[in-house]
């Protein structure tokens, strides 16, 4: 004897198609407006870092800072390179 319920078969003799429960396509349909407004939203605020914009004429070339240090360092009092105290 079997504890295991036996699924219903339906009237008809057709066989049941497996259907995704509802709150899995609410899910996913949440998913993609979340994610479709925050797409939206990026775009029409544009980059938030400074020089990220594209300007046409050096796009790709590698110019600019190259030293490794990201600048600007000087003027951050207690940032010491090195030193380990």
């Amino acid at each position: 004897m079997s504890d295991t319920p036996q699924s219903p078969r339906p009237a008809d003799g057709t066989t049941r198609r497996w259907t995704p429960p509802a709150a899995l396509i609410g899910f996913l349909l949440l998913l993609v407006l979340v994610f479709s407004v925050s797409y939206a939203v990026g775009s029409a605020v544009g980059p938030v870092a400074p020089g990220m914009h594209d300007d046409g004429g050096n796009a790709g070339t590698g110019e600019g800072d190259t030293s490794g240090t990201g600048g600007g360092m000087e003027d951050m009092p207690g940032m010491q390179h090195g030193g380990g105290e």
